[in-house]
């Protein structure tokens, strides 16, 4: 009987029987380009909406006036359990800095062939130079590709992540890239709920603070409803 047990649990997931639908068709973008059309308008070539601290592709961060937040001092590289982060710092130009501190990242590189998204860069970096956007759909046919370098990862001038050949970029993917709230910062504990924690960015100004839990989890309940309307 165990075995029809476990049958009926999935059955019971099926949406005939008012289960939910998790899971999506998603071509990563072939199915719109054999029809010569955008990916958003080509049915079973939609991305679900995604939650604000995905753990994606990174970014590297700049100031409001165009500086870099990286300073090189190589502790996200230092606390990569997969040893995928590749920093070495420089002395920046009196004249014309990089950074606004005394140093900056003068090699940045991550091999996404390694990487595991665990965000511990993220909580180790004391600038908030590096972050996460919400895109995971990339890959590669050369290995080259995989090694993301600095010109790679810093944003635009629009404060935001740059756009690759290889990615499959849709809207909202690259809003909110600071969306990850780092559990050693203000806003991980409660009681500093709807106070700002990030610096300003690029594009960007100062960030929205981070919403109360009764805020969050509505805002997650009308997301499931879109996707079960879909």
């Amino acid at each position: 009987m165990g075995y029809f047990e476990g049958f009926l649990v999935t059955a019971k997931q099926h949406r005939l029987f008012g289960g939910k639908r998790v899971t999506t068709e998603y071509s990563g973008g072939r199915k719109a380009r054999k029809q010569g059309q955008t990916k958003q308008d080509v049915k079973g070539d939609e991305k679900i909406p995604k939650p604000e601290r995905l753990h994606g592709r990174h970014v590297l961060n700049r100031y409001e006036d165009g500086m870099e937040k990286c300073i090189g001092c190589e502790l996200c590289a230092g606390v990569c359990p997969a040893n995928c982060i590749h920093v070495r710092g420089a002395d920046n130009d009196p004249v014309n800095p990089t950074s606004p501190g005394e140093r900056f990242g003068y090699v940045y590189e991550i091999n996404y062939l390694r990487c595991i998204h665990c965000d511990l860069c993220v909580e180790a970096c004391p600038t908030e130079a590096i972050t996460e956007s919400k895109l995971f759909e990339f890959s590669f046919t050369n290995r080259k590709d995989a090694i993301y370098t600095k010109t790679e990862l810093v944003v635009d001038d629009d404060g935001k992540p740059q756009h690759l050949p290889w990615e499959d970029w849709r809207d909202g993917d690259d809003e909110h890239t600071s969306g990850w709230m780092r559990a050693t910062s203000p806003s991980g504990d409660a009681s500093f709920e709807g106070h700002v924690g990030w610096s300003n960015e690029l594009g960007h100004g100062t960030r929205a603070p981070e919403p109360s839990q009764t805020d969050r989890d509505a805002s997650e309940r009308a997301v499931s409803v879109r996707i079960v309307e879909r």
